[in-house]
């Protein structure tokens, strides 16, 4: 059996790194893709990627992540899609409107125009894109429909809202990702997101250190907890871990270009 961690952030492990990658391959997690959150993460995750042939990585400036240097920022970022090893995809990228303070306008229109920029990119490098949307769904929707990406190199990564916005994402050729959050019991409106959508675009990730599913919601997440997160989504769709293992496997690396 094999499991991809399709969204973790292994910087914040530091030097404990080694032993999580053992420990998530001792849980059949062959593979992780590390999500760029900014500029200072980005040479972390390049170095990682060229140390851990398991591990591949992505650039992107995170919607509450945008200061004075975004533009600078871009630039950098568009230098790392010609690296060795070269991103997998852009991202993460979108929209947060969770805790916005200050001018509300302003930041917003801020998020939107730095989302679109990161978008354009992706397009000039032929790259797929993850989505990071909080409670800004419908905006993420117009801005992607603008910039006029293909929906089938979209993922909204941590899929958090119900089954009739997946299936809005599903019917323009696009996909959720799904957490630790499936396992929540007041989360019962993501899962049946995930039984909407289905096996055939379904792809898993932890976003860890955060979102630990159950049985482990008291300890920091880890990749080896994708384990878990597909065990619970096996029995949601009634089909085996090792079905789930093959097909989630088969489309991470579809997507990505593993």
């Amino acid at each position: 059996m094999q499991l991809i961690d399709t969204h973790c952030h292994p910087d914040y492990f530091g030097d404990q790194l080694p032993a999580v990658l053992q420990r998530a391959s001792e849980a059949f997690v062959t593979e992780m893709i590390a999500c760029g959150t900014n500029p200072d993460d980005w040479p972390i995750h390049l170095k990682d990627a060229t140390t851990y042939s398991n591990l591949h990585y992505t650039v992107g400036i995170h919607p509450t992540n945008i200061d004075q240097t975004w533009e600078r920022g871009l630039e950098i970022l568009e230098t790392y899609c010609t690296k060795t090893p070269k991103p997998v995809a852009i991202g993460e990228i979108g929209l947060d409107y969770h805790e916005i303070t200050g001018d509300t306008t302003v930041i917003i229109a801020l998020q939107k125009e730095v989302f679109r920029q990161q978008l354009l990119i992706a397009k000039r490098h032929n790259l797929p894109v993850v989505v990071h949307s909080r409670n800004a769904f419908e905006d993420c929707i117009t801005v992607i429909e603008q910039a006029k990406v293909d929906w089938q190199k979209i993922v909204v990564h941590c899929f958090s809202e119900g089954p009739e916005a997946i299936r809005r994402l599903n019917d323009r050729g696009a996909r959720g990702s799904f957490t630790g959050i499936i396992t929540y019991k007041s989360a019962e409106n993501v899962r049946q997101a995930l039984l909407a959508q289905g096996i055939e675009r379904l792809m898993l990730e932890t976003d860890s250190p955060y979102l630990a599913p159950v049985p482990y919601r008291s300890k920091q997440n880890e990749p080896a907890y994708v384990r878990a997160i597909a065990s619970f989504s096996a029995n949601l769709l009634r089909i085996s871990e090792e079905e789930l293992s093959n097909v989630t496997t088969r489309n991470a690396r579809a997507f990505f270009h593993l």
